[in-house]
């Protein structure tokens, strides 16, 4: 029941970083001049048109989120004893995660669309996608009768620099969006530098993840999901160069190729996401008791175990 709660989570954190990308890209960020309410009321009635209903869905599913993260937390401490011991201890980061998320998100309606606030709000929501999709694998990985032992340290370094290069490169494109640095770039030929910054970071997270792609080939069967993940993340890297490519062709006029780019991006890291939680972080599937030691192991300790 958690997995799948978490599976419907990811959705919905991926669906919350396109529809705050339609927003941005439908001028649609202060529709809501007020917050958490719109115009004073939960449903605004008279003022509704498709740019308010745009920025009071997004509250709106962030709201889903908060709700259906609070539901997992509550069901993972209070069902501890039968369920891994790390669980609870991850629904409690990722519900501070989001109460940072809806802070960022009030300062941005608060400070005007202020460009690093803006940047910071979709970072924070990425870290999100990539924890969730991570927790989500986690869960399924340790829900096996026999876990697959940990893929090759080589696999896992590709993985760790592909969980950070990926995301990266998305807070990038981020940055350069809530400058609108593409469009002054485009029609003015200023502040291009954070175009030409995207555009040289697609590179390295495009190349990380073919090398994560290779490394995955000779993995053993019990080990296919990691190669399913990887073999996605590469088909998707051509059709999100493509669409931002047609994206910058149509200088930006075209919201729904815009929202179509970001919609693999936001893809992009739950993949990533997905293979840490199966492959590089290799949880402990025990389950928690009130005499077991809560499992506190860095990252990288466990990312490069032998």
């Amino acid at each position: 029941m958690l997995a799948l709660l978490c599976s419907h989570l990811v959705v919905a954190l991926v669906a919350l970083v396109v529809i705050g990308g339609v927003t941005r890209v439908m001028e649609a960020g202060l529709a809501c001049p007020d917050w958490p309410l719109c115009y004073g009321s939960l449903l605004p009635g008279r003022q509704m048109n498709l740019q308010v209903f745009l920025e009071w869905f997004h509250r709106l599913d962030a709201f889903v989120v908060g709700v259906a993260l609070l539901v997992l937390l509550a069901v993972s401490w209070l069902r501890r004893r039968d369920l891994p011991a790390w669980l609870p201890w991850a629904a409690t980061g990722a519900l501070g995660l989001v109460a940072v998320q809806g802070a960022l998100g009030a300062l941005t309606v608060l400070h005007l669309l202020e460009a690093s606030t803006v940047t910071a709000h979709l970072g924070t929501a990425l870290a999100l996608v990539l924890a969730m999709a991570a927790l989500h694998q986690s869960l399924l990985r340790s829900a096996t009768a026999a876990p697959p032992p940990p893929p090759p340290w080589s696999w896992r370094l590709a993985a760790l620099i592909a969980g950070l290069l990926v995301p990266l490169q998305c807070l990038l494109g981020g940055a350069m969006a809530s400058r609108w640095a593409a469009e002054q770039c485009l029609s003015q030929g200023l502040d291009c530098r954070w175009l030409w910054l995207h555009r040289l970071g697609a590179w390295p997270a495009a190349l990380s993840l073919l090398l994560l792609a290779l490394l995955s080939l000779p993995l053993p069967a019990p080990q296919a999901p990691l190669r399913r993940f990887a073999l996605l993340a590469v088909l998707l890297v051509p059709a999100q160069v493509s669409l931002g490519l047609l994206t910058l062709r149509l200088q930006l006029a075209q919201p729904a190729v815009t929202a179509a780019h970001q919609l693999l991006a936001a893809l992009l890291v739950a993949v990533v996401g997905a293979l840490w939680g199966r492959g590089l972080l290799n949880l402990p599937a025990g389950l928690g008791s009130p005499t077991a030691a809560i499992p506190t192991p860095s990252v990288l300790r466990e990312a490069f175990r032998g």
